[in-house]
């Protein structure tokens, strides 16, 4: 359901248009990679809502309405004017520590009072992976007590490359990442610089076909369909005893996972629940 105020051409003029949609914190990452993948470029999360800005050339009301009738939700579309977006980012992200081990904050925020092992630096932009969400905290919680000194790791949907980047920081030999999104890739290639890694090689792509090598260790923060899809090819990129880190599967999600994983020739080893999100760690047999 659309409640749209465009009484008077309201929206002439108006360079962007604000899709605040009315849903549950579990839902945002999910919705956030959806509407991405339909222009969406950018996004502020509140209690309850998340309102998605796009241009208004590209709005299209119908295919908006696909993404969100799958999950039952109804949104109020708006005009609004041009959006500072660094702004915005920087207004919604706060620096973010998991336990001692590592922080994350932005260049704006000042070095933590006491420092963690590890601080990553992160300019988010529209790209995903600070910290904040469940999926990415447990994803670092997983990797503390993960051995990565000297092994080769692949990070599958990189995002901002938050992961990658603690892999090298964590001895990592050697770090591939893709993402989809030319955008997720060039963010990477910054906060890459920003945290003086050199063994990080990133690349845009929207598949794990053409590559050849193998790894120690396979990361992927990205969602139920994808990891599904995508289960056979992560078996064959890893080594035999070589380590799968998954996220962005909800709870009720992880039996599912877990079947194709075990029929892929993983066996699970661990999981981290946080806020009905899961993170789980196999092993390639």
């Amino acid at each position: 359901m659309e409640a749209v105020n465009n009484q008077n051409g309201i929206f002439a003029g108006m360079t962007y248009m604000a899709i605040t949609i009315s849903q549950s914190a579990e839902l945002a990452e999910i919705l956030i990679a959806r509407l991405v993948d339909i222009g969406y470029e950018g996004f502020e999360e509140r209690d309850q809502e998340l309102i998605a800005f796009i241009p208004h050339a590209d709005y299209d009301a119908n295919a908006l309405q696909e993404v969100l009738q799958e999950y039952g939700l109804v949104y109020l579309a708006e005009g609004v004017a041009d959006t500072n977006w660094n702004a915005l980012w920087e207004s919604n992200f706060q620096p973010v520590q998991v336990d001692d081990f590592c922080g994350i904050r932005a260049d704006f925020h000042p070095s933590f009072a006491t420092l963690p092992q590890h601080e990553i630096v992160i300019t988010p932009k529209m790209s995903f992976g600070t910290g904040h969400h469940a999926t990415t905290f447990s994803m670092i919680r997983l990797m503390r007590d993960l051995p990565l000194e000297n092994k080769q790791v692949f990070d599958f949907g990189t995002g901002t490359g938050i992961l990658a980047i603690l892999a090298e920081k964590l001895g990592a030999a050697r770090v591939d990442a893709i993402d989809i999104d030319e955008w997720a890739v060039n963010n990477t290639r910054e906060n890459i610089a920003a945290n003086d890694c050199h063994r990080i090689k990133v690349w845009q792509s929207d598949s794990l076909d053409g590559i050849n090598d193998t790894y120690e260790v396979l990361l992927a923060n990205i969602n139920r369909n994808i990891l599904l899809a995508f289960m056979g090819a992560m078996r064959k990129m890893l080594q035999p005893g070589g380590a799968l880190l998954l996220s962005g599967i909800l709870t009720t999600d992880a039996p599912a996972i877990l079947e194709s994983a075990t029929a892929h020739g993983f066996k699970q080893q661990k999981q981290v629940e946080k806020d009905n999100w899961l993170a789980i760690q196999l092993i390639a047999d």
